[in-house]
């Protein structure tokens, strides 16, 4: 009953998602998990590395006021295949989220809506596995979106590239992710310098997500070295947890 269920809902879903006129590639990103090949190897698949930038963490009261993504072929990041867009959020902007992003409430008052936006980052989206750094946060976010407009949450398959470290780095020492008794930090930043990466902009949604974006790329070289080769492998290093 539960597969009849899904099937409905996502044929209910291309009906809304049509009538919005949003491109064939979107459409297909709803049965995703279903058509895609996890056999692919590493180096073929397609990744849709993503960040955002939010009001404040609280799911309840904050929302979206940008998202930024790339993609990657393999370990190859393409450039010219980004998207970026600041959103007029729907909660206040406040000083404290000013500093972080540099988002200003005029600058964002004069952006479309997350509700003309969200198809649209649904259409870059399509076909790829979304890739984030503490990507449980950007999910929970974009999904509470997702459920308000069409009433179903993203449908691809998502990856945490912080799970995906703790993963190696607990094969390569057997520490998980700790040294001599000391936690190690697994922020962004904190990743970015030990595999000097380079920063510039941090907290701007598609300059985060270019260097997590090279994380990747590094991570698949110790990935294929641990016998992690396709995507059914690489789902289970690193799948986010909900929050």
């Amino acid at each position: 009953m539960s597969n009849i269920l899904t099937a409905y809902k996502k044929k209910m879903l291309r009906k809304i998602l049509g009538k919005r006129g949003l491109h064939p590639s979107a459409l297909k990103h709803l049965s995703v998990p279903e058509n895609m090949k996890l056999d692919v190897p590493l180096s073929e698949a397609t990744y849709i590395v993503f960040d955002t930038e939010l009001t404040g963490l609280n799911l309840k009261k904050d929302s979206v006021v940008s998202i930024g993504a790339l993609k990657m072929f393999g370990r190859r990041i393409d450039i010219g295949s980004t998207y970026y867009r600041v959103i007029a959020p729907e909660t206040e902007l406040t000083g404290k989220s000013v500093i972080i992003h540099g988002i200003t409430p005029s600058e964002a008052s004069v952006c479309p809506t997350i509700d003309k936006l969200l198809p649209e980052f649904l259409d870059f989206c399509a076909d790829g596995i979304l890739i984030g750094h503490f990507v449980a946060i950007d999910l929970a976010f974009i999904n509470k979106e997702m459920e308000r407009l069409f009433g179903f949450p993203l449908q691809s398959p998502s990856l945490d590239t912080q799970m995906v470290y703790t993963w190696i780095r607990h094969r390569e020492e057997q520490t998980c992710a700790f040294h001599a008794g000391i936690k190690e930090q697994v922020d962004l930043f904190s990743l970015a310098q030990k595999y000097s990466i380079q920063v510039s902009d941090a907290h701007n949604a598609l300059n985060d997500a270019f260097v997590t974006a090279q994380l990747f790329q590094r991570f698949i070289q110790s990935l294929e070295k641990y016998g992690i080769h396709s995507l059914r492998d690489l789902l289970g290093t690193g799948r986010p947890r909900k929050i």
